[in-house]
């Protein structure tokens, strides 16, 4: 599913080169659930990235879905972000003028859809994450919690191979965070993939492997 051989990256400033990330190989099983944690400053938002293709290394391999996306142009990673992998950010990114529903078709459109595909998919995957009857909401009329759900429902809608969730209950409270982590865990469940980026312990005990990131670099902290 998703295999990082030696992936290094340096950011040259001019003056100074930051190695952001040294000798990373990590490799993910399709139906994992994997949660990388690390501190501010440890690599894990330039390793964010890399896995969802928003970035490439300064040298390594890295094949996602059986493709070699290390040295793929930037519209290139565009296809492959669009087909390939789902995400979920910290702040939801949700169109405030849009609804629910709509806001989940939205990615489908760049696929070419039709209406009637796009409609039926985004009423799926809201009904999954328990906002079937929230579909005509916009954002302000949604909970912190109820808006993550409907940016996961947005990242479930194209079936995606990965899920990637940066901090995804970062700007949630307590229960929200958990209804939310339960929703990753049954999608796992059912066979979805899932990489897990956070900084906070309980969260990645949640998932079936923790990683760690610290200073660039990665260590296997064990499986449950």
């Amino acid at each position: 599913m998703l295999n990082m051989e030696s992936i290094h990256k340096v950011y040259d400033t001019g003056k100074v080169q930051v190695h952001a990330l040294t000798d990373v190989c990590f490799h993910v099983a399709e139906g994992e659930f994997v949660a990388i944690i690390g501190p501010s400053g440890s690599g894990k938002s330039t390793l964010m990235n890399l896995i969802g293709c928003l970035d490439t290394p300064t040298s390594g391999i890295y094949h996602l879905d059986g493709q070699d996306v290390s040295t793929m142009t930037d519209s290139q990673l565009a296809v492959v972000r669009n087909f390939k992998i789902g995400f979920v950010f910290q702040s939801f990114h949700l169109l405030p003028k849009l609804s629910a529903l709509e806001n989940v078709e939205l990615p489908l459109v760049y696929r070419g859809l039709g209406r009637e595909e796009r409609k039926r998919r985004a009423v799926e995957a809201l009904t999954q994450v328990g906002l079937g009857d929230r579909v005509r909401h916009k954002p302000v009329e949604l909970s912190g919690g109820q808006q993550q759900r409907a940016a996961i429902a947005r990242a479930l809608a194209g079936d995606p191979p990965l899920l990637l969730a940066d901090e995804p209950t970062g700007n949630l409270d307590s229960a929200s965070g958990k209804e939310v982590l339960r929703i990753l865990q049954d999608l796992n469940d059912k066979g979805r993939t899932i990489v897990l980026i956070t900084h906070d312990q309980s969260v990645a005990d949640r998932a079936g492997r923790v990683v760690r990131i610290e200073d660039g670099r990665m260590y296997e902290e064990g499986s449950r």
